[in-house]
């Protein structure tokens, strides 16, 4: 028999419990899980969700979110109804921070990541104008390095330096860098300020800094930023070697080794927002219609695009930065380095192409990388275009992301033919996987950061959107949606960044089929070839550790298969 109700609505036995103040451990335990619960949401959640969600009952969930707000640990926010972390744990937080021991928090992580890569490990500071180093790990070797603990370094050269200056506040690094003359310490050391600022952009993109014989001829480093709760960082941490042993290669590779160091010092670990952790092995065998087209180390190749005319494909590594072009007759790659990240390269219809670089939108010569400002947007600090493709009139269409991934600072932008910019929404995560079914009466957008790729009502006429709903929502544990082409069939090809495969939705969301690829991060999906029945894949091979490079070598390549359906032409930009 169901315990009989009081007038309140509640059972017997919930009274009974709050009678005693729902007090102790349980309570106590209960708050907490509502703090974390509220914290990790991706959105602010309403008394009926959290009540959904937590399991507890009613009147015991009002008068423990009541206490929450009394403390001033979480607010309800009257104009939505929903709820949100207090103030009170910001100031909580503020205090945790002043007295953190940096030293002392970094000692273990300095051993660990000393035994684990055989290379000399080091912590340091911005102190005024330079890096001071604090403690320094030296692994055991013949020839010593020259500077240890109370040594300071050129924080323009040296990689703890721009890792640190990389996520200063806006104010603070302009104020660094404003009339600061930068000396040439070797032929390598960045001089120009304007150069070193898309150098820290850079940095800030990638989660690590390098230096390659920047402020010491013969010696190299990489270096990630330890930071508090504001994304503000406290010092750095690097590891430090002989130019002969730490090869560019090797700096990258242990990009994600140092990450993880800096992570674990700070308490930060998961926590973040780029993502450095993929499974080791595929779940399943590799496709066998598939093959790899286009050998490659890119660090974060995008935004493949087939080129008719050239029968080629077009693509680009956002983090090299650089513009490639693959002739499948060669299997030969020409590249052209771009002076600042670039995201996506569509052909004009007037000739040659448009590129989405790191703040602008820019009309590009491929031969002599030559560019021309098409649009700019007003808003773009701290963060950097993604994907982009046009419309079947021709409009283009780009998604934006901020610099350090972190969440909410993404919009969408259509540019008009006519050279109007508009930003269409905000608010996104990381703005990715653009496209349009067939009849262009839908339009596709994934979010990387919610793991879902949602579906608008398109207006191809007017350029517009509208009735955004969900039309797939991914498990993250398994890889979350990334790029995407759409098929004649109106299916969508989707690339599982961290899934090792590529997915084929049906228009109503459901799975029809997987691929399997060779490489834990696939980025995105074009149809080319002849007859348009090619499905090219890029992948990426930033943030992977040695293991995971070892058991997925090809990361960073350009994959194809044969399809038995054709896809949907690229239309090149009207204006």
């Amino acid at each position: 028999m169901a315990e009989p109700l009081n007038d309140n609505g509640e059972h017997r036995g919930e009274r009974a419990e709050d009678a005693r103040g729902v007090s102790g451990a349980q309570a106590l335990a209960k708050a907490f899980s509502l703090l974390n619960m509220v914290a990790d949401a991706p959105r602010p959640l309403r008394f009926t969700e959290i009540l959904q969600y937590s399991g507890m009952p009613r009147g015991s969930l009002h008068r423990i979110l009541q206490a929450l707000q009394e403390a001033r640990m979480l607010k309800l926010d009257e104009r939505d109804q929903t709820y949100r972390l207090g103030n009170r744990l910001f100031e909580m937080a503020h205090r945790v921070w002043s007295e953190f021991d940096l030293r002392g928090a970094a000692e273990p992580e300095l051993e660990r990541l000393r035994e684990a890569v055989s290379e000399t490990t080091r912590l340091g500071l911005l102190d005024g104008e330079a890096v001071l180093i604090i403690d320094q790990r030296e692994y055991p070797r013949p020839m010593r390095l020259g500077n240890g603990v109370g040594s300071r370094l050129s924080a323009p050269a040296s990689a703890i330096g721009k890792a640190i200056l990389a996520y200063l506040p806006p104010k603070d690094l302009r104020l660094f860098l404003n009339g600061r003359p930068l000396d040439a310490l070797t032929p390598n050391t960045i001089s120009n300020p304007d150069e070193l600022q898309r150098e820290l952009d850079l940095v800030k993109a990638r989660g690590y800094a390098v230096s390659i014989e920047e402020q010491f001829i013969g010696v190299s480093a990489v270096a990630a930023p330890i930071l508090d709760h504001r994304g503000v960082a406290l010092g750095a941490i690097s590891i430090t070697g002989t130019s002969n042993r730490l090869t560019a290669e090797r700096l990258h590779t242990l990009g994600r080794d140092v990450i993880e160091a800096a992570r674990r010092t700070s308490g930060n670990v998961g926590e973040t927002f780029m993502s450095i952790a993929a499974a080791n092995t595929p779940i399943r065998g590799v496709d066998a219609a598939l093959s790899c087209a286009f050998p490659s180390g890119a660090f974060l190749g995008e935004a493949p695009a087939w080129l008719p005319d050239q029968d080629a494909l077009l693509w680009v590594d956002i983090l090299a930065p650089a513009i490639n072009v693959s002739t499948p007759a060669n299997g030969g790659t020409r590249s052209v380095r771009t002076p600042e990240l670039v995201s996506a390269v569509v052909p004009r219809r007037r000739g040659g192409f448009v590129a989405t670089m790191q703040g602008s939108i820019r009309g590009i010569d491929l031969h002599s990388g030559d560019t021309t400002d098409v649009a700019v947007p007003t808003d773009m600090t701290g963060r950097r275009f993604n994907d982009a493709k046009c419309d079947p009139a021709g409009r283009l269409w780009a998604g934006t992301l901020a610099l350090d991934a972190s969440p909410g600072q993404g919009t969408l932008y259509r540019l008009d033919v006519d050279g109007a910019l508009h930003a269409v929404e905000r608010g996104f995560h990381i703005c990715n996987g653009l496209g349009w079914s067939p009849d262009a009466t839908r339009f596709y957008l994934a979010d990387s950061g919610a793991a879902t790729i949602f579906v608008y009502d398109y207006d191809l006429a007017s350029g517009t959107v509208a009735n955004r709903r969900a039309l797939v929502e991914c498990d993250a544990s398994h890889g979350v949606p990334d790029g995407l082409a759409v098929d004649e069939d109106g299916y969508l090809w989707v690339a599982i960044w961290d899934g090792w495969e590529v997915r084929r939705y049906a228009p109503d969301g459901s799975l029809d089929r997987t691929v399997a690829v060779p490489v834990p991060r696939p980025t995105s999906c074009a149809f080319g070839g002849p007859d348009l029945r090619t499905l090219y894949v890029t992948s990426a091979r930033i943030r992977l550790s040695a293991t995971q490079l070892a058991a997925a070598p090809l990361s960073g390549s350009v994959f194809s298969m044969a399809t038995d359906v054709a896809g949907v032409p690229v239309t090149p930009f009207a204006g």
